[in-house]
């Protein structure tokens, strides 16, 4: 069996968790790792290595959320600045009003899966209740 190795994922979940969103009128945060590489974000709004952005549409300008990257303008304490974001560097978004959203898994990591061989040798815990 040949293994196919797919591209990520993440690109596609954070496009689709912003549309779903900014379709319900909530407004979409990231969280970024600012320490990874190739992050430009201002560095005076860093905390604990991590950034959150606003990227809804009233506040940002030019937003690209592509296959590599997240990129915009904003404005930072009165002055526009070209926000970039490596996919590898957004560590989850969500809605600002109740939290609601997606973390996506460190960078190289996978979720489980189970195989069908670990799924065949389940068998089913169900017993008749009188």
């Amino acid at each position: 069996m040949t293994t196919i190795v797919m591209s990520s994922n993440r690109p596609y979940l954070l496009r689709a968790m912003y549309e779903w969103i900014a379709d319900n009128g909530m407004t979409p945060y990231i969280l970024v790792d600012a320490a990874a590489p190739d992050v430009n974000v201002p560095r005076s709004a860093i905390k604990d290595g991590r950034i959150v952005l606003n990227i809804a549409a009233r506040a940002v300008a030019q937003l690209e959320l592509g296959k590599d990257r997240v990129s915009f303008m904003a404005r930072f304490s009165g002055v526009s600045q070209v926000v970039e974001v490596p996919m590898g560097a957004v560590l989850a978004i969500y809605a600002q009003e109740n939290g609601q959203g997606m973390m996506f898994p460190a960078e190289g990591q996978t979720p489980p899966t189970s195989t069908p061989d670990a799924a065949a040798k389940k068998t089913p815990h169900l017993r008749v209740v009188k």
